[in-house]
């Protein structure tokens, strides 16, 4: 598969899907063969940073002291201090509510410890325990990079989907984001492309159309 079979088949989900009243993001279903998903190492749980960005923004999260909290505001979504993971444990159902919202979440790296043991088991499944930052870094560079970043996480499961874009983009700079998602999980499988079936690419609510290799250019 290269850039080329990858672009083919972005124009045709362009051309196949109608111009919808709201931005459609655009996303591609990976699904693997030959992989042992019950094994826990075989599990792809990436972060990959897109070289031209999702195509809107995503909402991220801060816990910190109020050095960083004071750094964080203007460039993060929700700024929250050490006091307010006491509150949020007692309220799961206001914490969720947030969860649901932001992508990513930082933490000082002194509050690791209590975030992991107080709201670890609502963040944690979904994957969303908050990456570390040490006291008294800028926040702004971690989280200008995480705006462009994508989660690729199978779970369990030989199929799953990962975000590369929205409609809007030119066709280019969205084949370039699903190459380089491609290209960071068939580096992390044990048989490389071997272990790829197929990759589809979709908009929100457009029909799915399979990237199929052709001859290499």
């Amino acid at each position: 598969m290269n850039i080329n079979d990858v672009k083919k088949a972005v124009s045709e989900i362009k051309e196949k899907s109608p111009q919808r009243k709201f931005e459609e993001s655009v996303e591609i279903a990976i699904n693997l063969k030959d992989v042992d998903m019950s094994n826990p190492k075989n599990r792809i749980n990436e972060e990959i940073l897109l070289p031209n960005g999702r195509g809107k923004d995503v909402k991220i999260a801060v816990f910190g002291s109020d050095e960083l909290k004071a750094k964080a505001r203007g460039t993060a979504d929700f700024v929250f201090g050490a006091e307010d993971i006491s509150k949020f444990a007692e309220d799961k159902k206001a914490f969720k509510k947030i969860v649901n919202q932001a992508y990513f979440f930082i933490a000082e790296a002194t509050l690791m410890a209590n975030i992991g043991k107080s709201l670890g088991q609502v963040l944690g499944p979904r994957g969303k325990m908050p990456r570390p930052l040490p006291p008294g870094q800028d926040p702004a560079p971690l989280i200008k990079n995480l705006k462009n970043t994508v989660k690729a996480r199978s779970r369990n499961a030989l199929t799953f989907h990962v975000p590369v874009g929205t409609r809007s983009m030119d066709t280019d700079k969205i084949s370039e984001n699903i190459m380089a998602v491609i290209n960071r999980i068939t580096g992390k499988l044990e048989r490389g492309a071997s272990n790829i079936r197929s990759v589809y690419v979709k908009t929100t609510m457009g029909d799915a159309v399979e990237i199929k290799a052709g001859d290499e250019k």
